[in-house]
């Protein structure tokens, strides 16, 4: 489940996030969680693309739980 040259990423936030945010996350799956957290989750490119995410999560106030590279 990974694009050619991109690791999978599991990150975890605490917040609720719809599917609607999706696009802002490029593409990312995000699974809002009976906890109160959130799942994103797919592939990332690389680092950069790796940061830019963790960013977005800071724009959004929310706090951040884990990120884990599957693999």
């Amino acid at each position: 489940m990974t694009t050619t040259g991109a690791d999978y990423y599991a990150i975890r936030v605490r917040g609720l996030l719809d599917s609607h945010w999706s696009g802002w996350f490029e593409g990312l799956t995000l699974t809002p969680l009976a906890n109160g957290q959130t799942l994103i989750a797919g592939p990332i490119q690389d680092q950069a693309a790796v940061h830019g995410t963790l960013a977005k999560i800071r724009e959004l106030g929310l706090q951040l739980l884990s990120v884990v590279c599957v693999e």
